[in-house]
Order: structure tokens, then C-alpha cells, then sequence
């Protein structure tokens, strides 16, 4: 594992000008460079979340629980969760278990840790487990909710975890997807360009003291990833039906949602 400062910085560089110069989806080393660069800013990620979403993150994903229509008794698999924000606003619902999972270590941690601010009903329904969502480490119609917040991006193969998010789905089960998009206002594209691309990455730096490039990657992975129709065909082409995308906080994020069919 890289080390990290004691403030979960970086010492040495993840992504350098050279590594993003090409975009780094192109990356041939794209999945170690990104455990390594979530481990460095593990600490500080959900500070920096509300700082620079305004707050408007766990707006985000109290609308992607929505959207999942949770039913009681449901088991709910959150792929990428980080710290478990979004696992934790599953484990709140009616589902009776709810797995997050994530390939950084250092995530996982701090979710664990903050299980402890849930209720005891609620939190004694989550299990974390560390796995990568291009190879999911449960059998076939195991979940009724698949969801994947600000991950999808960061996955090697987007068509790989789709399909296995499909996989994993029982019939009728529901996948919910919240990713960073490009608003179609020039107005306010122009605005979230310079925020994204030249503020953020700054500020953000300076409170997580990464040295990893993690928030140079940021504005770089959402500007050179898919486009939102191409969401939608990967879903569409891994057996999702029903596809969907809607536009959150003027574009700045998208809601995608697909449901498995019940054909199998």
C-alpha cells in the first residue's frame, strides 16, 4: 500500500501532468493510481464533499435512496461507498441488510467508524466489505437495490461492473447511479469549469494537504468520461431496461436509473 503523512496526504505524486495529460481513463494503471490516491485523501474526503458541493452531496444521494424505491425487506448493495454516506442513508430505510463495498481500505475504515452515529437498529443492518465492482464477490440474485454514488467514474471497465451489477440484481431489482455531468447551460457550464477545473482543485488540496493529485484527477476524469448517452447505452447493454438520467443542482449531476428485467 502507498504511504500516506499522518494527515492523509500523499508523499509522492498519483497523478502527475503527465498521467492526466491523455485523460486518465486511458490510464493502463487507472484502478492502482485510484486506491492510492482515495487512501491518501481518506481523511479529509468528507470535509471536502461538503465544502465544495455547498452541502448539496447528501441531497444527492438522499434522492438516489429515493429513486431506489427501498422496499421493506429489501437487501441494498452500495458499490463504491467511500465512507458510507450513502450506505448509511440505505441502512435508514426499510431495507433488512445493507452491504457497502469498496476496493480503498482506508474508506472502508472510516465507515466503519462512523456507523457508530446511526441508531442501533439501523447500523447493526450494515456489513462492509473491501472488493472491486468489476468483480463483485456475491452470487447471482443477491441484491434488490444496486447503487454506485461518484464510483462509476472511477472504475477501470464501466461496462464489466455494469454487467455485473446486473449480475448480482434479482428480477425487477433497481440500479441507481449518481455521477458528476457537464450542465448544458453555456452560463453555467462556464461556471462549473472554472470552480471545478481551477478553484476546487486548490482549496481542496490545501485541506486534505494532498500532494497525490487526487482533485487535479477530478475535474480530468469528469471531463474526458463518458458522455450521459453512452450511460445510458452501457446500462441499456448490460440488460437494464426502464434506463433513465435527470439532471440534479442545474446539471452539475446526473441521476441514473435502470431496473433489471424481471426476464432475467
Amino acid at each position: 500500500m502507498h504511504s500516506t503523512d499522518a494527515q492523509g496526504g500523499g508523499r509522492d505524486p498519483v497523478w502527475t501532468d503527465d498521467a492526466l495529460a491523455n485523460g486518465p481513463h486511458t490510464d493502463e494503471d487507472k484502478p492502482t493510481k485510484v486506491r492510492r490516491m482515495f487512501a491518501a485523501i481518506a481523511g479529509s474526503y468528507d470535509l471536502n464533499n461538503r465544502v465544495h458541493s455547498f452541502g448539496r452531496d447528501q441531497a444527492w444521494r438522499r434522492a438516489a435512496v429515493r429513486a431506489a424505491g427501498v422496499r421493506g425487506g429489501d437487501a441494498v448493495l452500495d458499490v463504491a461507498c467511500g465512507t458510507g454516506d450513502l450506505t448509511q442513508a440505505f441502512a435508514r430505510t426499510g431495507a433488512s441488510r445493507v452491504v457497502g463495498l469498496d476496493f480503498t481500505q482506508e474508506m472502508l475504515d472510516l465507515a466503519g467508524r462512523k456507523r457508530g452515529s446511526l441508531g442501533e437498529a439501523a447500523a447493526s443492518k450494515i456489513e462492509y466489505i473491501n472488493g472491486d465492482a468489476t468483480g463483485l464477490p456475491f452470487g447471482d440474485d443477491s441484491f434488490d437495490v444496486v447503487s454506485i454514488a461518484f464510483g462509476i467514474r472511477n472504475v477501470g471497465e464501466p461496462d464489466r461492473a455494469f454487467a455485473e451489477f446486473a449480475r448480482v440484481l434479482r428480477p425487477g431489482g433497481r440500479l441507481v447511479v449518481l455521477e458528476f455531468d457537464t450542465p448544458r447551460n453555456p452560463v453555467v457550464r462556464a461556471g462549473n469549469r472554472f470552480y471545478s477545473g481551477w478553484l476546487m482543485p486548490r482549496t481542496a488540496s490545501l485541506i486534505a494537504r494532498d500532494r497525490s493529485g487526487a482533485y487535479r484527477y477530478l475535474p480530468k476524469s469528469v471531463e474526458t468520461f463518458i458522455s450521459r448517452q453512452q450511460m445510458l447505452d452501457g446500462m441499456a447493454g448490460a440488460g437494464f431496461c426502464e434506463v433513465s438520467a435527470r439532471s440534479l443542482t442545474l446539471g452539475v449531476c446526473a441521476l441514473y436509473r435502470g431496473a433489471r428485467s424481471a426476464g432475467g
